[in-house]
């Protein structure tokens, strides 16, 4: 299994499709692919929109396609949402195209100028993700990578302070051996209570362990 990155320049017939984001998006990143049913012809995930100064998401006006757009967080022109996606119509039997046995992957991003596509496979349905990719557009660059855990799956079942403090306690060599920071002093550089990071820590790591050993 090898993991497989695109970047394409895309044709205007498709550009087309989504010319109502183009003028107020800066880029579009998909975070999680959620449903992807080639035979319903419907995409569900999540991402983020990444809008122009001056627009912000009111400003969409989704085409009937767009069946739904929740936003589930906002931090300035970034948006995190919900999205559900009928295939256009135009183009519904060139999608079915894409219905290879590949898993869809991340980094997973648009914008006009390009767009990038990973997917995770084998080397027969890797090459049949390519000749269809070519319908898109022109491909610019690819890359292929040793198919490995997305850390990021595994981090999600933690809290966000606790993936914070984890995090940090990993870059400050406090699971080093031997550890280059103690208890003490990683409370004082996070700037929290040496209880309340120690009782993070201990959190964290029973709910990763449970995880990974989940069966056993």
């Amino acid at each position: 299994m090898r993991k497989l990155i695109v970047e394409l320049k895309i044709k205007e017939e498709f550009l087309k499709m989504i010319d109502f984001l183009l003028d107020k998006v800066e880029s579009i990143e998909l975070i999680e692919l959620i449903k992807l049913d080639f035979e319903q012809g419907i995409k569900m995930g999540i991402a983020v929109l990444n809008m122009k100064e001056g627009y912000s998401i009111d400003d969409l006006k989704l085409p009937e396609y767009f069946e739904m757009l929740t936003v589930l967080k906002q931090e300035g022109n970034r948006y995190v949402i919900f999205g559900k996606v009928k295939f256009y119509k135009k183009f519904i039997g060139f999608a079915k195209k894409f219905n290879i046995d590949v898993i869809w992957d991340t980094p997973s991003i648009f914008c006009k100028n390009k767009m990038v596509l990973s997917v995770t496979g084998d080397e027969k349905n890797l090459k049949k993700f390519l000749d269809v990719i070519k319908f898109l557009g022109e491909i610019q660059k690819i890359s292929f990578k040793k198919a490995t855990f997305n850390e990021q799956s595994i981090l999600s079942i933690l809290t966000e302070k606790q993936k914070k403090i984890l995090i940090e306690a990993k870059k400050n060599g406090y699971y080093n051996y031997p550890r280059k920071i103690n208890s003490q002093e990683l409370s004082e550089k996070i700037g929290l209570s040496k209880p309340t990071v120690v009782q993070h820590l201990r959190k964290a790591e029973i709910r990763l362990i449970t995880n990974i050993l989940a069966g056993y």
